[in-house]
């Protein structure tokens, strides 16, 4: 019962994380074969994309990180 109220949460956070790196969520299905989940593993461990991306703007941005200028 608990990891079907766990479940939701956490495809969220990975989606949300595949989106850090500029990917779109439907790659969270590359979890359903063996050599998948490897790679997924080491997208989790990689830096998000620096600055904003098409899915919004960089997180950390706040934290410690000059985006670039942007020309209008």
């Amino acid at each position: 019962m608990v990891s079907l109220l766990l479940l939701l949460p956490g495809v969220a956070v990975s989606v949300r994380r595949l989106h850090d790196l500029d990917r779109s969520g439907w790659w969270l299905l590359l979890t359903l074969t063996g050599i998948g989940i490897i790679l997924l593993l080491i997208w989790d461990c990689m830096r998000g994309t620096p600055g904003p991306n098409r899915f919004g703007p960089d997180p950390l941005a706040g934290v410690g990180y000059v985006s670039p200028p942007v020309s209008a």
